[in-house]
């Protein structure tokens, strides 16, 4: 009884913590118009804080694998928390726009080491249902932080956000420290099943570039989601003459389906498992696409059954992101050996970013060349490589 409740405290820790790591991701792009305008800053300067926080973040992806294998996860989880609360609270404070430079080192660095430790330690404690829903509260977390400035920009300003956000971070630090006893018991807790405690390959038995596929099909998946949460807004309002406010709830529509789809799917996930949930979901993902492309070649005169199928296109590519980044990322250790695992998280996170940094842009600049109309297809294009990867991967390992 004592143990299982030690489990379940645990768990919530966790879930805790990826909340922690969803609040700060969301909360500049809603700030950033506020504090430009009282910094006389240019729009265009947020390209080199995002830059410089995606760097970051993916390079200690990178070397996660070494810092958790040393220091273990409770306290690498607890010195990011430090980390991303004290470069919230210096966000708060700064004079001017050059602070926020070396304040997104920090920033950085720590959500790196906290989501490639926090992955790894779910995808081998915990059953496939719990990586779902820890993916899910990061969409807790994501939706909460704008809410929190959204209400301080409307009272006391941008700083008075962040300050808020960063006193719930290093709260939460402290219940990380109170909590590092039961981080010591890791290797106690597992809540899969036998099977997929044994299914764990020896060393060397699966091929070594598989080692740089998995993670490889993170940055095609960034070029997925986060090519459509950034440039659909702009595909409805230019291309298919919505409102900007009734184009940024279309959007919502998308980000909801995959935080509402991961909590639906973790209610499924142990019963199916993870590659027949990712199968599928790429399967609706690249529907989603296709629909949403047909939506933007039926006639004008079709208005409210166009945004209505535009809506459905959205919802069904969001529901089918939701089990693909945890799905592959709890599939990691029944496909490798535990070191090339913890290692392969670490990349799998990385490349997430660097994906994220890299992919978008690109878009941006086709779309600049030869019309937004263009990016939609490429992100169909990136479903079906994903979906060919994936099954490549699974023969592979």
């Amino acid at each position: 009884m004592k143990k299982n409740l030690s489990h379940v405290l645990l768990l919530c820790i966790v879930y805790a913590a990826f909340i922690s790591l969803g609040l700060p991701d969301s909360v500049l792009g809603v700030a950033w118009p506020a504090m430009r305008a009282s910094w006389a800053q240019g729009l265009e300067r947020l390209g080199i804080i995002t830059l410089t926080l995606t760097l970051c973040s993916a390079l200690s992806g990178f070397v996660s694998a070494r810092v958790l294998k040393k220091f273990g996860t409770g306290p690498v989880v607890l010195a990011s928390c430090l980390m991303t609360g004290g470069a919230l609270l210096g966000i708060s404070l700064v004079p001017s726009f050059w602070w926020l430079i070396p304040l997104a080192l920090p920033l950085g660095f720590g959500a790196g080491s906290v989501d490639a430790g926090l992955n790894h330690f779910v995808a081998e404690h915990y059953s496939s249902r719990h990586m779902n829903w820890l993916h899910g509260f990061w969409g807790v977390g994501a939706t909460i932080g704008p809410v929190i400035m959204g209400a301080a920009l409307s009272t006391r300003g941008w700083s008075s956000g962040y300050l808020w956000i960063s006193l719930i971070q290093l709260s939460l630090a402290g219940v990380f420290l109170i909590s590092l006893s039961l981080w010591k018991k890791e290797t106690a807790v597992a809540h899969g099943s036998d099977e997929e405690r044994l299914s764990r390959p020896a060393p060397g038995k699966s091929p070594r570039w598989a080692a740089w596929l998995g993670p490889f099909l993170y940055l095609v998946y960034a070029a997925v989601e986060v090519g459509t949460g950034l440039w659909v807004a702009s595909i409805l309002v230019e291309d298919r003459g919505l409102r900007p406010s009734d184009a940024g709830l279309v959007v919502s529509c998308f980000y909801g389906a995959i935080m509402g789809g991961r909590f639906l799917t973790g209610m499924v996930s142990n019963r199916m498992g993870n590659r027949k949930l990712v199968r599928l979901g790429l399967c609706l993902a690249l529907a989603g696409t296709l629909i949403f492309i047909i939506s933007g070649i039926l006639p004008l005169s079709m208005g409210q059954f166009t945004l209505a199928l535009t809506v459905a296109a959205l919802l069904l590519l969001g529901l089918g992101c939701a089990p693909v980044y945890p799905g592959l990322m709890h599939e990691t250790p029944r496909r490798y050996d535990e070191d090339t695992a913890r290692r392969v998280v670490g990349r799998q996170v990385a490349f997430s970013y660097l994906g994220a940094a890299l992919i978008p842009p690109l878009y941006g600049l086709l779309a600049s060349a030869l019309g937004t109309n263009l990016i939609m297809p490429l992100v169909a294009c990136a479903a079906a490589l994903l979906l060919l990867l994936s099954e490549i991967l699974n023969r592979a390992t």
